[in-house]
């Protein structure tokens, strides 16, 4: 860790000392000893931190170990790829996920301790191995929700374990695919160790750029670890630590048949199948919580975060040149350090106060060495001989809220949550904002549930994210950029209401209907803009997005099966800030018309089965889609498609090796050929295209210590 690192860290843990000291003066208990009594203490503290997060009003879909289990590929599946499986969510190219009509404004939470985003790449930077359950939070979230609230997926780690034990595992696969994943837990005397790790190789890292079975130029190397330490100090307080890491390799897939734009001296233009760009990203994270308990008055948990970020990209040194004019060395580097405090405190049987501060500082270092070529005022190359262009930048903000809110039981049916938060961020911009919550849960009848509710948002422009492009310095070249460019992105502010019903309609089936609508002004949207594969933000002027979903479950002993489907529509004026990013004729156009936003896709649909027959489990999987937007300024979408994921489990019993779990899974088993992305539309890159027909073959085998 760096010394900047050190000095914020030591600042937050003074500020969070009253709090540690206060809790520990209070009834003092003698250390358990035993395994029984300290798995009964740890599922009392599990229950403590869960009152710390309520979801009064919003919506919330929950994967528990048997949903993830039941996933064709189970716990072998992405993190983004078990999202898509919930109501509103809309797979999008490099893994990316939308949910209700938002770009990302996805918040990551690990036992309710907020991850700061990374820099994104190509995919998630944690594992779905660790999880034990995994809760997606949308709507009209209460006032303890800040900053990025599109959805709030929080991970609950594997739980304490009273016996030791873990399993092996490893997964192969067409597209080159080769895995080896692992995990092991225990715990005694009050503590407890959780720890996995995975690695895996294939030839399929980054979304094809054609409809072909195999991408050119497309292998990934790719390693996550996670750890997990907690002690359980006496029967109200605990301490833990934890961290994960990751560590992946990208080739940048290629498209063959594109024509060199440029000339460089001295070089033969080179075929674009055989280009060699090269990215590498790697993310870790460090989070370290002190939880105190009165055994259902007061719940106190705070936590001290690090989290460092990096993205490299290494082009083709002549193969970017000639076909884009410009061959940058481009590495960015973020990191970020924090605490975070929540408490909630029981006044009496109808009134549960809850409070908190969270804060943070953030320093993103960008250095960018670019080759290009000499240009006149139209663009046109004038030399040959390309010339260097340094660009580096370096952001440092710093982020700051709290919260207060009441949980009022105004009856034995009838819940309402009201609160407000304030939150003040400082980076390329200086906002503030006041932000009320309201929510409410009313129960109609034993098998019928309303909730309704208003929140005031205001996120902050992801540092990451925040161009800081130089106009001068690429001026005459063939990267020119518009001298009345605004790279200062503003914080989005936005009024968001959401109204839903859910009804168990059989003994076995529920059924839920879910509205909600925003209106935003200076609504936050993102895009690849460059040859390497980062994302930068903007504004438009003004936003609004809508929706509706409805969902279905239903459970009965050996079969289960859900279906879910949400139409959404998500608007945009007038570009304010990135316009560089942006054609003359597109931004005149985006001035005076309302464009949909490229992650738009007017109708999604997911739904899965499960069925145990005997030892062994059959599972299904699918997701559908409209298509996302194309075209001059997003007036186009692209054709609708389906793809069906199916799997086979059973455990076989082995002479050597003992008990394997086996595992046969085929995603798009009708191998549909269908487009996520065709390269148009704003602030788009390379076509992609969905994953064709893959199989994978996993065994696992699992031990005990």
């Amino acid at each position: 860790m760096t010394p900047f690192s050190l000095r914020v860290l030591s600042l937050s843990l003074l500020a969070a000392w009253p709090y540690f000291s206060r809790a520990q003066t209070s009834n003092p208990v003698a250390p358990l000893t035993g395994v029984e009594s300290i798995a009964v203490t740890a599922k009392k503290l599990d229950a403590a931190r869960n009152s710390l997060s309520p979801s009064t009003g919003s919506s919330q879909f929950t994967f528990d170990q048997s949903d993830l289990e039941a996933l064709p590929l189970g716990a072998s599946t992405p993190l983004n790829q078990v999202v898509l499986q919930a109501p509103g969510v809309v797979q999008d190219a490099y893994g990316q996920l939308h949910i209700r009509g938002d770009h990302a404004n996805v918040q990551y939470r690990i036992d309710g301790v907020m991850i700061p985003e990374p820099i994104t790449g190509f995919g998630p930077a944690m594992d779905t191995r660790f999880a034990s359950q995994l809760d997606l939070l949308t709507g009209a979230l209460p006032a303890q929700y800040g900053y990025r609230t599109a959805g709030v997926i929080n991970i609950k780690t594997q739980g304490l374990e009273s016996e030791g034990g873990g399993e092996v595992g490893t997964v192969i696969g067409t597209q080159g695919h080769q895995e080896l994943n692992g995990s092991v837990s225990g715990g005694q005397e009050g503590w407890h160790y959780f720890v996995s790790a995975s690695a895996l190789q294939n030839n399929l890292g980054i979304e094809n750029p054609t409809a072909s079975a195999n991408a050119l130029h497309d292998h990934t190397a790719q390693g996550k670890g996670f750890g997990y330490l907690s002690y359980v100090i006496d029967p109200m307080s605990r301490f833990s630590v934890m961290g994960g890491y990751s560590k992946s390799n990208f080739q940048i897939p290629n498209l063959p048949g594109q024509v060199p734009e440029f000339k460089l001296l001295n070089a033969s233009p080179l075929a674009s199948a055989s280009l060699n760009a090269n990215q590498r990203e790697m993310n870790q994270f460090e989070v370290m919580t002190y939880q105190r308990t009165h055994w259902g008055d007061l719940d106190v948990q705070a936590s001290l975060f690090h989290r460092r970020s990096e993205v490299n990209y290494a082009p083709d040194p002549v193969g970017d040149l000639t076909y884009f004019g410009i061959a940058s060395q481009i590495h960015h580097q973020d990191e970020v350090v924090g605490s975070q405090i929540d408490s909630s405190y029981a006044l009496n049987e109808r009134h549960t106060l809850r409070a908190g501060l969270f804060a943070q500082q953030d320093r993103m270092n960008i250095d960018n060495t670019s080759a290009v070529f000499p240009a006149d005022v139209n663009g046109n190359q004038t030399s040959w001989v390309p010339k260097t262009v340094v660009d580096n930048a370096s952001i440092k903000g710093h982020l700051v809220g709290a919260y207060l809110q009441d949980e009022w039981k105004f009856s034995p049916d009838f819940t309402v949550n009201y609160g407000v938060r304030y939150d003040h961020v400082n980076t390329v911009t200086n906002e503030q904002q006041w932000s009320p919550r309201l929510g409410a849960v009313y129960d109609v009848n034993e098998s019928t549930r309303i909730h309704a509710g208003y929140a005031r948002y205001f996120t902050p422009p992801p540092t990451e994210k925040i161009s800081t492009t130089s106009i001068a310095a690429f001026a005459n070249t063939t990267n020119a950029l518009p001298s009345d460019a605004n790279t200062a992105v503003k914080a989005e502010r936005s009024n968001y209401f959401d109204i839903g019903i859910s009804s168990v309609l059989l003994p076995h089936l529920t059924v839920g209907l879910d509205a909600y609508g925003r209106e935003v002004k200076n609504l936050q949207d993102e895009g690849q803009f460059g040859n390497a594969l980062i994302y930068s933000a903007f504004n438009y002027a003004q936003g609004k997005v809508a929706g509706i979903e409805l969902t279905a479950n239903y459970h009965q002993k050996d079969f289960s099966a859900y279906a879910n489907l949400s139409r959404s529509q998500a608007m945009g004026k007038n570009v304010t800030t990135g316009q560089f990013n942006f054609s003359s004729e597109k931004l005149a156009y985006i001035s005076q018309n309302w464009v949909h936003l490229d992650h738009d896709q007017t109708w999604t649909g997911s739904g899965g089965i499960s069925y145990k027959q005997g030892g062994v489990s059959y599972f299904a999987d699918a997701i559908f889609g409209t298509g996302l937007r194309n075209g001059f300024a997003n007036t186009g979408h692209l054709p609708a498609y389906t793809q069906v994921n199916l799997a086979v489990a059973n455990l076989w019993d082995t002479p050597f090796l003992g008990t394997l779990d086996a595992r046969l899974s085929v995603l798009n088993a009708f191998d549909r050929i269908y487009q996520l992305r065709d390269g148009t539309g704003i602030g788009l890159g390379a076509p992609q295209f969905g994953q064709r027909r893959t199989l994978y073959f996993s065994l696992t085998r699992p031990f005990n210590l």
